[in-house]
């Protein structure tokens, strides 16, 4: 209750909200709001109350300002159920994993298990994935559409292409390297890891990890990832908001799945065409030990990537594929 009362005060921060009309719309009494906004102020929020007018929230405490709370998030959020309810911590291992033990206490889908810190943070091909404290989005959500389990890998370029519209729609340029990697200048800023549970026949649910670097300064990242991984500041020169990035990919999110659900693949396939770094391109499609090249042509309604190897037109599963440019990692 008191997220939800702090969600209305930061959402209309720029006028007084009566204590009646939060009562009324929350079903609560105006007792118990008072004594919402009283644990509020004790947290340090400021906030003005004026008899006859209502309640005007002044300041966020300053070690709150950049938080990825819900209550912070949601005047961001456009959304009906995508990122509406958020299991928030300041740390944890692996929020993929946290996310996966509590599947079966919640119900529905769009829950979030968010972290400003990652401890055991992790990629595809089992990959580590750094996640340092307030720099970035280091999340997890679960989705249980109800598609053939086939359909599961398009998840991934749903995501994709939802995480490229919202960075597009900020002024951010930012391209699509197929399977999960969100690039910008050539470099990786964000990855998916997607997780199913279920069986050849049945669906049980998927588990989206998001990892995006935002705030990270170029230092930050060894040498050996610098070729091929930057921030959003680094990349920009620019320190953003990440409640508004958050909040911005979860509206594009929900309308891309919404219409994924109902068997349009046209709208996020579109994107992930048109901002792919790949398709047109010599490729190098590595696994295990062996390398291919071949040019990509296409990603199909099931995920895959169609690629000519010498004249032969093969689709290519993310699986435990790697894929990158002939001539380096997204060129």
């Amino acid at each position: 209750m008191k997220q939800k009362i702090l969600e209305i005060l930061i959402k209309q921060s720029d006028s007084y909200c009566s204590g009646q009309k939060i009562s009324e719309d929350l079903g609560v009494s105006r007792n118990a709001v008072w004594k919402h906004i009283k644990t509020l102020k004790e947290e340090g929020f400021e906030i003005e109350s004026i008899k006859n007018r209502g309640y005007k929230i002044t300041k966020i405490p300053d070690h709150m300002m950049d938080q990825l709370s819900y209550g912070l998030v949601a005047p961001y959020l456009n959304t009906k159920f995508m990122g509406r309810k958020i299991y928030y911590y300041e740390t944890i291992g692996s929020t993929n994993e946290f996310m996966k033990s509590i599947v079966e206490k919640n119900k529905g889908e769009g829950w979030v298990v968010i972290a400003e810190e990652q401890t055991e943070g992790k990629g595809r091909l089992g990959r580590t994935w750094s996640s340092p404290k307030n720099q970035g989005i280091w999340m997890s959500l679960l989705l249980r559409p109800d598609i053939p389990p086939h359909l599961a890998p398009c998840i991934t370029q749903v995501v994709a292409a939802a995480i490229v519209s919202a960075l597009n729609n900020l002024g951010i340029e930012t391209k699509i390297k197929w399977p999960n990697d969100i690039v910008v200048n050539g470099k990786k800023v964000c990855g998916i890891l997607t997780e199913m549970s279920g069986s050849l026949e049945q669906l049980n649910y998927i588990v989206v990890g998001i990892g995006m670097n935002i705030n990270m300064d170029d230092n930050i990242f060894p040498e050996e990832l610098k070729e091929k991984a930057t921030s959003l500041k680094s990349a920009t020169g620019v320190t953003w908001n990440r409640r508004h990035i958050l909040g911005m990919i979860f509206n594009e999110l929900e309308k891309y799945y919404n219409e994924f659900v109902l068997g349009n693949h046209k709208l996020y396939l579109d994107v992930c065409r048109r901002y792919s770094v790949l398709l047109g391109k010599e490729i190098q499609i590595i696994k295990r030990d062996s390398i291919k090249i071949g040019k990509a042509l296409d990603i199909d309604e099931n995920g895959a990537l169609i690629v000519n190897i010498n004249g032969n037109i093969e689709k290519v599963i993310s699986g435990e594929v790697s894929v990158r440019g002939l001539y380096g990692y997204a060129k």
